[in-house]
């Protein structure tokens, strides 16, 4: 649902030097860690690879379709990883053929961005090694954060399939895997958004005000809940 035109505008409105101290999914990672491999998909420029590699997993890779290594390489420099510690792998997901497996599979923001969920979801399986986990992040736009950018970013909207944000979808897709401690959740505090985009420049600062006002009122659920996560193991 998106091209290297769209990630190319899009990066270069991002900003990528920072590992954030916090994570929204932090209450995964002291299991995912246990792992010795990691992959995340859809990964550039790095920031979630970098945090596995700074809480303990050494051998840390990220695909995706659009990489700058410059980038990623500077990623590694302003936050003092060593210099090449994130492997780069430039590829076109379906079409990647990896000679290897995986103990921690992981992807943010990706799967929604595809038609075929389940294909994706199982694409995703298919890396796992035999004590592999899998850690999934979607962005829930099916609540107050979709009206947003309904409202105000209808090109952004339109670039995610919002069937991938139904929870018993998820369910019945990963039910069909056989794999073990599944579970399918709502996370986050209540948060909105917009992307980094110059056009919102003055209305990304009210609406930032306007997140941090909603984190006041921890709900979790459909309405208010800024991600789904997915887990489960091998």
């Amino acid at each position: 649902m998106t091209d290297k035109e769209y990630w190319d505008n899009y990066w270069n409105n991002y900003r990528y030097d920072r590992i954030p101290e916090k994570v929204v999914f932090e209450q995964f990672i002291p299991r995912l860690v246990k792992g010795e491999s990691f992959i995340e998909i859809g990964g550039f420029p790095g920031i979630s690879a970098a945090r596995f590699y700074q809480r303990g997993i050494r051998d840390v890779t990220i695909l995706d379709f659009y990489i700058n290594t410059d980038i990623v390489r500077n990623l590694e420099k302003t936050n003092g990883l060593p210099e090449g510690v994130i492997h780069c792998i430039e590829c076109d997901f379906f079409a990647f053929s990896p000679d290897r497996k995986y103990e921690v599979v992981f992807s943010s923001g990706f799967i929604e961005h595809f038609e075929d969920t389940r294909d994706v979801i199982s694409r995703h399986i298919d890396l796992l090694s035999e004590r592999g986990q899998l850690l999934v992040l979607i962005p829930n736009f099916l609540g107050l954060n979709g009206k947003f950018q309904k409202w105000y970013d209808r090109e952004n909207l339109l670039a995610h399939n919002l069937r991938s944000m139904e929870i018993p979808h998820l369910k019945e897709i990963m039910q069909s895997f056989g794999l073990r401690d599944i579970s399918i959740d709502y996370i986050g505090k209540p948060m909105i958004w917009l992307e980094p985009k110059p056009e919102h420049r003055n209305r990304r600062k009210w609406v930032k005000m306007l997140s941090y006002a909603i984190k006041l009122f921890p709900v979790k659920g459909k309405f208010l809940s800024p991600y789904i996560a997915i887990y489960a193991r091998k």
